[in-house]
């Protein structure tokens, strides 16, 4: 029994991440009609020792911490993140590395870059800021540039546009994207993520077996970046292989 309510439990939590008790008792009690006040309480239980969900504060709920989109920040990631905090501290920006999309591939792409996303106002400073202390920086590279010269390149830094209203969080202190946000650029900024077109299906179906997504979130961020439709058939399909 535990195993069935399992496959509900992040349904529960796809609009929210957080959850009162009494609203996951009544969501629980929709699936499971039959079951009583104490039973619900004895799987909580369970769930929560094993991991799968946790209780931050008196009757709040949540999806257990292994469950949370928590990429590794590499020194130099937090080195270009902490200069430009520095260099520019008003502006909205954020940094990740190419790299956090190996786990949810199958072919492993030969080259990685760290990517400096900033709001559209302060990206040529910012690029400029970065172009004196650091090689093979590159503003909104279009396919030409990504062709002749980022694909055969080693550490590289591409500097971007940053879409407004964008779904950031904090990892290490360091701002970043969520994963929400990447799913839906990986559709749009195909350049920027040509080693993963040929993936797509199988990197939204990984993304959503290892991590809480929350799809309220990647889908009010798909519809800004016109790719609602093809974030909803993904997820479709992502969730169609599960059952």
């Amino acid at each position: 029994m535990t195993e069935t309510l399992e496959r509900h439990i992040e349904r529960y939590f796809r609009e929210s991440e957080r959850l009162s008790k009494q609203k996951l008792v009544s969501s629980i009690k929709e699936d499971f009609p039959h079951w009583s006040d104490n039973t619900i309480n004895m799987y909580l239980s369970k769930l929560k020792k094993e991991g799968k969900i946790s209780a931050p504060s008196k009757g709040i709920y949540e999806l257990g911490s292994i469950s949370l989109f928590n990429p590794e920040v590499s020194g130099p990631l937090k080195r270009i993140y902490t200069k430009i905090k520095r260099g520019f501290p008003y502006i909205i920006f954020c940094v990740w590395d190419s790299t956090w999309f190996n786990d949810l591939m199958r072919h492993q792409p030969f080259r990685h870059y760290i990517v400096v996303e900033v709001e559209k106002e302060a990206s040529e400073p910012v690029f400029g800021f970065l172009s004196e202390i650091i090689k093979n920086v590159f503003l909104n590279p279009d396919e030409e540039i990504f062709t002749r010269y980022i694909q055969n390149l080693d550490d590289v830094v591409i500097v971007k546009n940053m879409v407004s209203e964008a779904p950031l969080m904090e990892a290490q202190k360091i701002v970043i994207p969520s994963l929400e946000k990447l799913l839906v650029d990986m559709l749009a900024d195909t350049n920027l993520f040509s080693a993963q077109q040929n993936e797509t299906e199988f990197i939204m179906k990984t993304a959503m077996d290892k991590f809480t997504i929350n799809e309220l979130k990647m889908k009010r961020y798909a519809l800004r970046r016109n790719r609602e439709n093809e974030v909803e058939k993904l997820i479709n399909i992502s969730s169609a292989k599960k059952q």
